[in-house]
């Protein structure tokens, strides 16, 4: 990078710096305070942290990557604004008058205290060995490109990012708690959207316009049944994004993650109020339409580029980086690294601040309900420290693994998903699901889970006719996935039918038909026509972007 674009980088961190210093100096004196910014959160702080937290390694090489290889398959998983409208205006309601920190909390008031625990684990290994990893991994191969540095003091400069990335964002989000997450959220968003539209402009033109991208990669088939780069519904015996399977398993994934994950809902926890968490997951359902726009598309433009011998791509995981190395004047370099160092420390804050969330308050409180609210302060900080610590020493084996375990990252969440999105739709949908049901839900939908992806894992080359290998191995893991998601919905129906139901009157709020006639109020003058209009803008954005691209 040139002078002037390690200035602009210095002015981004400087500002950056400022942020959390000023977040630092505010008391953090209560657990609330710490874990949820005092539930005190404006709708333009959770729509921005939505939409940086989302934002990591898995679309700066994953998703643009995706558009160099295959072109408009994952698109699907990035239309996924009307499932954050979900969130907005059905869930948050729900989770509003739980009054809970953590989504296994709400589990727990649904169901029972096994639920909950078991939601706790899942979620904790989770992200300790799949989000933290893949984010640190990507990390420092990203910036080992787009510097340009191969070593420093002798040392792999892809050490050296990595492990500063995960320390220096352990330490403002040990420090900061939740309210360093939002406000630094406000700075990022607008840095990461600024850089990655210039990226897209500038891509356009060298390549000489829109439809010059489209009339490369459309001139390439990604399967033997006529299927090009450009297309969005692939034929059902594609192996890789079968219509059968992505369409109503991408739904799954995104309702795990947008409405039930602690990742993403415990920035709408945090809001002052329902109005302002609404209107914050309604301007996260409208930033989540950019990613498509701002990293899916460069990556197709990149490919374009290397076809045409404008630029050397030398493997579809480095386009984003590489565009930003050739592309970009001066200046605007700068601007970009400091846009994507943003989304990785947003991402990796996020994860941090919701694992020492998920660890104090679903197992330390519940080990020491006499513990003082200062006492579950600084234990939320000592879990920060011990995840940055694991980060940091799961990063040897990232190295070792390669793209290998970023490969099965969407296998895992695919696998992750069924249980879990199973279990809260039925929870909240009917009275009649049962604790038990509800518990071996969540235990059936994650041994299935969890088989499929060691097959997925250890069975590689395997061959074979019978029973196991077809289901565990030679089925399309999205069709496995909307298989296993009606499973677990029939045999919860099933459980419930043999087993006790839960006093009505320790879940009423938390069950649609349970909503009294004074929360019905409180829900209706907590919107206007302006949240109508830009939810309708939002849906109709989504169905033009299908019907162009079918």
């Amino acid at each position: 990078m040139a002078t002037l674009d390690w200035i602009v980088l210095g002015l981004f961190c400087l500002g950056l710096v400022g942020i959390i210093v000023w977040v630092i100096k505010k008391k953090t004196e209560t657990s609330t305070d710490y874990f949820l910014a005092g539930r005190d959160a404006t709708w333009l702080a959770i729509g921005s942290s939505i939409f940086a937290s989302n934002i990591g390694s898995e679309h700066l090489v994953g998703l643009a990557g995706a558009g160099a290889s295959s072109g408009m398959a994952m698109a699907h998983w990035e239309m996924h604004g009307w499932i954050i409208l979900i969130l907005a205006w059905f869930f948050v309601p729900f989770y509003a008058r739980s009054g809970v920190f953590t989504m296994p909390e709400f589990l727990e008031k649904r169901y029972n205290k096994g639920a909950r625990s078991v939601l706790s684990i899942i979620s904790l290994v989770s992200y300790v060995f799949t989000k933290v990893a893949v984010t640190v991994y990507a990390g420092g191969i990203v910036f080992k490109q787009v510097f340009g540095i191969e070593s420093m003091f002798g040392i792999d400069f892809f050490w050296i990012s990595a492990i500063g990335l995960v320390v220096l964002t352990g330490i403002y989000t040990t420090l900061g708690g939740m309210r360093a997450v939002l406000a630094t959220s406000i700075l990022q968003t607008p840095i990461l959207l600024v850089g990655s539209i210039v990226i897209l402009i500038i891509g356009l033109i060298k390549v000489g316009g829109w439809s010059e991208v489209m009339e490369v990669c459309r001139a390439v088939p990604v399967n033997e049944y006529g299927d090009s780069m450009t297309e969005l519904m692939r034929s059902a015996k594609d192996k890789d994004f079968p219509w059968t399977g992505v369409i109503l398993g991408s739904a799954i994934i995104g309702f795990w993650y947008w409405c039930t994950d602690q990742f993403i809902v415990q920035r709408v926890l945090s809001g002052r109020s329902l109005t302002h968490s609404r209107r914050g997951a309604i301007l996260g359902a409208g930033f989540k339409l950019l990613p498509v726009f701002i990293f899916l598309i460069p990556g197709m433009i990149a490919y374009a580029l290397n076809v045409k011998g404008m630029i050397n791509l030398p493997d579809s995981d480095s386009a984003f980086a590489v565009l930003v190395k050739e592309l970009l004047p001066l200046g605007f370099k700068g601007l970009v690294v400091g846009g994507i160092l943003a989304a990785l420390m947003s991402s990796l804050a996020s994860l941090f601040n919701s694992s020492a969330t998920l660890f104090t308050v679903d197992f330390y409180e519940k080990f020491r309900p006499q513990a003082t609210e200062r006492e579950l302060v600084r234990v939320g900080r000592i879990a920060t420290v011990v995840v940055v610590i694991l980060g940091v020493l799961w990063i040897p084996v990232m190295k070792g693994l390669g793209k290998f375990l970023y490969a099965y990252l969407q296998d895992v969440q695919s696998m992750l998903a069924p249980g879990i999105a199973a279990v809260f739709l039925l929870g909240i949908l009917s009275k009649r699901t049962t604790p038990k049901a509800g518990l071996w839900g969540l235990l059936i939908g994650f041994v299935l889970g969890m088989t499929r992806l060691g097959f997925n894992i250890l069975g590689k080359g395997m061959q074979g006719d019978g029973f196991l290998y077809s289901v565990f191995v030679g089925m399309n893991n999205y069709n496995y996935e909307v298989i296993l998601f009606f499973v677990v919905i029939v045999l919860m129906i099933i459980i419930s039918y043999f087993t006790p139901r839960a006093d009505p009157a320790t879940i009423k709020g938390l069950y649609v038909g349970s909503v009294s006639a004074e929360q019905k109020a409180v829900i209706k003058a907590s919107y206007n026509n302006w949240d109508l209009f830009f939810s309708g803008l939002i849906i109709v954005v989504i169905i033009a972007f299908y019907v162009y691209f079918w």
